[in-house]
């Protein structure tokens, strides 16, 4: 997860943890990320011309998330900008979060991988 400001460790101190939030730290430390990242790696866009990719691991957190608490692609963008800690666990801040094309664009790139693997078994 992104280094934490002083305020939000000022903030983290004085609130309960909610179920989300404890959710968000045991799926951080039961996921495979590194496996996961591997299998995405070299299919995921890079930075060649135009704007600036989003890194992987802040996109496949996204996704996880998407997929976890039900959000829809414009439901999730709105999500990241009002909760501080799905914006953390995905490694973001305010200046740059991905829009609901761009969350759609890196699930359909989910689902072409998955579908590539699927005929090659």
């Amino acid at each position: 997860m992104k280094q934490m400001t002083f305020a939000d460790a000022e903030y983290a101190g004085k609130r309960k943890q909610t179920r989300k939030e404890l959710f968000l730290i045991e799926m951080d430390q039961v996921v495979p990320w590194k496996g996961l990242i591997a299998l995405i790696e070299r299919h995921y866009p890079k930075d060649e011309g135009g704007r600036p990719a989003y890194p992987l691991m802040a996109m496949l957190r996204i996704h996880l998330m998407q997929n976890r608490f039900g959000y829809s692609d414009p439901a999730m963008e709105e999500a990241l900008y009002e909760t501080t800690i799905l914006r953390q666990f995905a490694g973001l801040s305010l200046e740059r979060i991905p829009d609901e094309t761009t969350i759609l664009k890196f699930r359909s790139l989910l689902g072409n991988i998955h579908a590539r693997r699927k005929c090659s078994d």
